[in-house]
């Protein structure tokens, strides 16, 4: 009987405690103040006040967490300033969010005078690196911030967050291998994150797997933002293989894209016109070689291009000269050399070809005499050193010929006509080539 009233009696006393609690709770509750209430009291004093830190602390407090960047900036500027005359106001909390706030509002000189702050307070915050690294990265500082993201990264290992900026960052800062795993996380969490996907294949074509970075970037060439790289780079792959036909499919869509950035539109026509030269398209080739010039008239080798081109699609012997199959080449050598005498009879008694040449041994019949010529045939358009003309007198002695014809689409260094003065050589550049190649049908 004693023990039954014993249990009642501590049944109710838990009920009358429990009630209490309750009251007490639902009464804190009931003293919370409004939005309004903080705002109105926190205005009234600092109007008296401009720096009275209960003001400050409430009212930051409230628009920090309402995410009003704007107004909490302020606030936590003023905080930083006065904190050493205002023990209550804690330091560390003022220059992380002041940080924060400047960041989200892209002003991010101010960001870092609050970031560094409090990273010199506590250097293995959480936040604190997080958000240097976010400021690093808007700052396109990717080398300072891809440690803090690291950093972050060792202090939660589940972060989802960290991925992505640490990724691109990584990309940027040319660390392509190094990035990969990072972006594949972050696709992982995100698989719409289109600028990671971007990233992740340009990343694998700079390290080497161009074939799966191909697929990926198929993948993005109608994409609205990202389409326009993605097609420039899918085309200086395709023209990397020597496939320029597929090179200009993927040039042609890109520059289809209104939204293209300056830089990837000029960069698109200009490799558009590489395209076309290679595939012997030269009108279309200069067509966006002078678009390229209305845009930028110094953009890389525009005008030299443009000046080479234009000269070719005027002859059309020295298109071929310059840019036809081996065996065309060779042929149009050899209606040079029979143009070459006009006033003898002459006969092909050999021909070599290898990839620096073409040599054609000749005989040559005057009116009085009978002579053995040597012709040699350079398609480059650079200057021929005078190592080229000492091996070309050498091969002229060694064939125990009476004279040897070196010919180039290019020109001939000073060391190289000087050797020549002499000796039996005669030396035709660019120009006199052009003279020759007119004569020719």
């Amino acid at each position: 009987m004693n023990t039954l009233i014993a249990v009642v009696i501590i049944v109710v006393f838990g009920t009358i405690v429990v009630s209490l609690a309750t009251r007490k709770k639902s009464g804190k509750k009931g003293k919370q103040k409004s939005r309004a209430q903080i705002i109105k009291e926190a205005t009234r004093k600092l109007a008296q006040n401009p720096h009275n830190p209960d003001a400050l602390i409430s009212l930051g407090d409230l628009y920090f967490n309402e995410r009003a960047w704007d107004k909490a900036y302020p606030i936590y500027e003023t905080q930083m300033g006065i904190a050493t005359a205002h023990k209550e106001i804690d330091i560390f909390k003022a220059s992380l969010r002041q940080g924060i706030c400047a960041m989200k509002m892209d002003k991010l000189q101010e960001a870092f005078k609050g970031l560094t702050a409090a990273y010199q307070i506590n250097p293995n915050d959480y936040e604190v690196n997080y958000y240097s690294g976010l400021a690093f990265y808007k700052s396109n500082n990717f080398d300072k911030a891809s440690p803090m993201f690291k950093k972050v990264i060792l202090m939660h290992p589940e972060a989802t967050n960290v991925n992505s900026p640490l990724g691109l960052s990584l990309y940027k800062g040319k660390h392509y291998k190094e990035c990969l795993p990072y972006l594949k996380k972050a696709l992982d969490d995100n698989p719409e994150n289109k600028e990671a996907l971007f990233a992740m294949a340009d990343s694998m074509n700079e390290s080497g797997y161009g074939e799966k970075a191909m697929k990926v970037f198929m993948h993005l060439r109608p994409d609205p933002e990202f389409g326009a790289r993605a097609c420039l780079a899918a085309g200086m792959f395709h023209l990397k293989i020597n496939q320029p036909d597929k090179a200009i499919q993927d040039f042609e869509i890109g520059m289809k894209h209104q939204n293209a950035t300056p830089d990837v539109a000029i960069e698109t026509r200009y490799r558009l016109a590489n395209a076309y030269f290679a595939m012997k398209a030269i009108a279309k080739g200069i067509s966006c070689l002078t678009e390229i010039q209305a845009m930028n008239p110094q953009y890389k080798d525009v005008p030299q291009l443009l000046a080479r081109y234009s000269e070719l699609n005027q002859n059309k012997n020295l298109q071929i000269y310059l840019m036809a199959s081996s065996s065309d080449f060779v042929s149009l050598c050899r209606r040079v050399v029979v143009k070459y005498y006009q006033k003898a009879v002459a006969k092909i008694v050999d021909i070599s070809v290898t990839p620096e040449n073409v040599e054609i041994l000749m005989n040559i019949e005057f009116v009085r005499s009978e002579e053995i010529h040597i012709f040699r045939f350079y398609r480059s358009t650079s200057v021929i050193s005078d190592l080229f003309v000492r091996d070309f007198h050498a091969k002229v002695n060694e064939a125990k010929a009476d004279r040897g014809v070196c010919i180039t689409a290019g020109l001939y260094s000073d060391e190289a006509k000087r050797y020549a003065e002499g000796r039996p050589i005669d030396l035709v550049e660019k120009d006199g080539l052009v003279r020759i190649l007119k004569k020719i049908d």
